[in-house]
């Protein structure tokens, strides 16, 4: 750590670090998450709070090889076990997945025309999805294509 970062105080919680833990202990959500993460409800909910207490702190994030993955235990999942994963991700289907935004309790006001919205349109949540599409995209994923243009 540097000296200008040892004097800046961090932006963190604003309640006490113990009531925050035994809420996050307490919530069904949380062990949710922690199990679908494969950690131990302890180790995860101090993981959490290490980020929520720092929010100036940034994620970890460690690529390795398949080898690498296979030496330590783990199984690496295939392109297509990768492609349905972010396929019920996207639907919300995995556990810990947010809430849908039908049963939130945001509400719009009366002057809410023609504002955005986390409401669908009517005609748009009753559309059928382009299986087409849909296998397109799982084909595109398979690749490993992004769909963009890379330069």
């Amino acid at each position: 750590m540097t000296q200008e970062n040892a004097n800046k105080p961090k932006r963190g919680l604003k309640r006490p670090v113990e009531v925050v833990r035994a809420e996050l202990l307490k919530d069904p959500e949380t062990k949710k998450i922690a199990e679908a993460v494969s950690m131990k409800l302890e180790d995860y909910v101090e993981l959490v709070l290490k980020y929520a207490q720092d929010k100036d702190k940034e994620p970890e994030l460690a690529v390795v090889s398949d080898e690498e993955l296979k030496k330590n235990g783990f199984t690496p999942m295939s392109t297509d076990e990768v492609a349905t994963l972010i396929v019920k991700g996207m639907k919300g289907e995995l556990p810990g997945s947010p809430p849908d935004f039908e049963a939130s309790k945001f509400t719009q006001g009366k002057s809410a025309a023609g504002k955005p919205s986390l409401s669908p349109q009517q005609e748009q949540a009753s559309a059928p999805q382009d299986p087409a599409a849909q296998q397109a995209l799982l084909d595109q994923l398979k690749r490993g294509g992004s769909g963009g243009n890379r330069a």
